[in-house]
């Protein structure tokens, strides 16, 4: 398999003198690839298409094309060809301000605008409790989370972690314990479970719940301050966050069960992401270190719910959804507690032991079918998602951004925020068809070291390994939603804090960036906020 990345030999700091370089990679990718299959599964023979290792969409041509182009760059006297716009030809060119991640896909056909326009008028939409008068927008949980998608995704950008008594929208907890005999050890083995939720309380705490239910607790966050010198003698304060639960309604949590904090991701360029090819993500992961430069990305190799095979998860925190409509699915059921056909689940992550819970009346009306977010509004609101455009990015050929963006790379960055690649050609929706993209993410696990680690395995994720969040838009965060919270918890009030936090695989790049001066530190800052 050939490398994408490929990091300059000799890079310098601003001032023209040597950073420390990591080891450069001397084993191929190929062979880290197909390590990486073979220890997932023994079960891959025949190359299901959703862990394919090679491009069948490209002729030899293009290969060659996509190979020169997604090579990092080793120029930082100037932007790059297309780099300004980061989500291709989709790529939002409108006035930055509060909806800046809300503007659909600038090559979408006039038909599809109005298809977009729907979808978010159904992502918007407040579901209600059964039984109702509207019939149609009845179902609501009977435990749930928030009432509409739009209100956990804030203007589609990102969420936020609880303050005071402003509640916890936007950041939840999910629920897990690992697999414990025999039969839970293979089912998490044959892909058929990620993990395995509270006996009680299911696979996320939910705070709020339809009349004449008890909303089953309230997440609890507390912080403690620690303070950080760096090399030049300034001193940042971080804030570790301890997460418990109160005022639990059905009991206690069962003694193995782990709390593990989901900030809601921004929306954007989601349909890009899924149509990057497998291969290419593959590329990238070497679990076993095998090129000794310290990094072992790795994929999560997830079942899909719809043809059984297993397949590349790229979404979520942890890697844990293959697909943008199963993302869709799994957080109208968990979030909501509406069922679709991809998660029948009407009275969503109720359990056996929440006996009121499951005694509640569902919204599924016979004229609508089986469930009560039926097919055409799944398609509605995935075609919203996949379509929701990436900012263009701003003062792309500052001085400032440009040595950021050198210092990105020298300290090692790029290791897994992989600066661009290029969709499949084939993809089903022209919009998303070979674009050259800029998400900074290889979309793989990485370990992030104890201070980040949840103590939650998901799948092939341990409860120390997240998948590389893609950092276009990160930049417009406080403009958007109000605040710049970061990481998946919003622990990190600041881009700075986000990088001391971390840890593991990260560590050098991270010492790096301490080791710097003030000036090249905020310079790296302005490279990430014109992403």
């Amino acid at each position: 398999m050939r490398r994408l990345l490929e990091l300059p030999r000799r890079l310098r700091r601003a001032d023209g003198s040597p950073f420390p370089q990591k080891r450069p990679a001397r084993l191929a990718r190929r062979h880290c690839t197909i390590l990486v299959l073979a220890l997932t599964s023994s079960a891959l023979a025949g190359e299901p298409a959703g862990l394919a290792t090679t491009r069948s969409d490209l002729s030899a041509k293009d290969q060659a094309r996509v190979t020169a182009v997604t090579r990092p760059t080793t120029d930082f006297s100037r932007p790059e060809p297309f780099e300004l716009m980061q989500g291709g030809a989709g790529t939002s060119r409108k006035d930055v301000g509060r909806d800046a991640f809300s503007q659909s896909s600038a090559n979408i056909t006039f038909e599809e605008e109005g298809t977009f326009k729907l979808g978010n008028a159904l992502f918007r939409k407040n579901w209600v409790s059964s039984p109702s008068s509207t019939q149609a927008s009845d179902g609501l949980g009977p435990l749930f989370n928030e009432r509409a998608c739009q209100n956990c995704h804030l203007k589609d950008g990102r969420g936020r972690p609880p303050q005071g008594d402003t509640g916890t929208t936007s950041m939840f907890l999910r629920l897990a314990r690992d697999a414990t005999s025999a039969e839970e050890k293979s089912a998490i083995a044959n892909r058929d479970l990620p993990n395995f939720p509270d006996p009680t309380y299911g696979t996320q705490l939910q705070e709020v719940a339809v009349p004449g239910l008890r909303g089953e607790g309230r997440m609890r966050v507390d912080y403690r301050e620690r303070q950080v010198t760096l090399a030049d003698g300034t001193a940042l304060s971080l804030r570790k966050p301890i997460y418990s639960v109160t005022d639990l309604a059905y009991g206690p949590l069962d003694p193995r069960t782990t709390l593990s904090p989901r900030l809601t991701p921004p929306m954007i360029g989601l349909g890009l992401i899924e149509q990057i090819a497998p291969a290419d993500i593959l590329a990238h992961a070497d679990p076993e270190d095998l090129d000794g430069d310290g990094i072992s990305g790795k994929p999560n190799i997830v079942r899909d719910a719809l043809s059984g095979e297993p397949t590349l998860g790229r979404f979520g925190w942890k890697a844990q959804t293959a697909t943008i409509r199963q993302q869709a699915a799994d957080a109208f059921a968990g979030d909501i507690g509406i069922s679709t056909p991809e998660e029948s689940k009407h009275w969503g992550d109720c359990t056996t032991a929440q006996a009121k819970c499951l005694a509640m009346p569902n919204g599924v009306q016979a004229r609508l079918g089986p469930v009560e977010a039926p097919p055409p509004v799944m398609d509605l609101v995935t075609f919203y998602s996949q379509n929701l455009a990436v900012p263009a990015r701003r003062d792309l050929a500052a001085p400032d951004v440009l040595a950021g963006k050198k210092l990105f790379y020298e300290i090692g960055c790029v290791s897994c925020h992989t600066p661009k690649f290029v969709t499949r050609r084939d993809a089903p929706d022209k919009a998303q068809a070979f674009q050259l993209i800029w998400p900074y993410s290889d979309f793989l696990l990485h370990d992030m070291g104890p201070d980040l680690a949840d103590g939650q395995a998901v799948g092939d994720a341990t409860g120390s390994e997240w998948r590389t969040p893609p950092l276009w838009g990160i930049g417009l965060t406080e403009i958007v939603n109000g605040n710049s919270f970061f990481l998946h918890d919003g622990r990190a009030r600041s881009l700075t804090e986000a990088i001391l936090w971390h840890g593991g695989e990260a560590q050098k790049a991270r010492d790096r960036f301490v080791a710097a001066n003030g000036a090249e530190r905020d310079a790296l800052v302005k490279f990430l906020e014109s992403l």
